[in-house]
């Protein structure tokens, strides 16, 4: 999965970017008051972006 694609799904859920890292962009669920970080790849395995969704709190994107 495209970074951007799944960036623009978080951000869809309601999860706004909190700060850019060199390596990682950091997001925050504000219903949940759960925060993780995104990986800088271009793409992102389909577990990983698993994940960030089950520490966020969001469904999982479907392409």
């Amino acid at each position: 999965m495209k970074q951007r694609y799944l960036l623009d799904h978080l951000r869809q859920q309601g999860c706004p970017l909190l700060r850019e890292g060199v390596e990682h962009s950091i997001l925050k669920n504000p219903a949940h008051g759960r925060r993780t970080a995104i990986p800088r790849h271009r793409e992102i395995n389909d577990f990983t972006a698993a994940g960030i969704g089950r520490q966020l709190g969001v469904p999982f994107p479907l392409i």
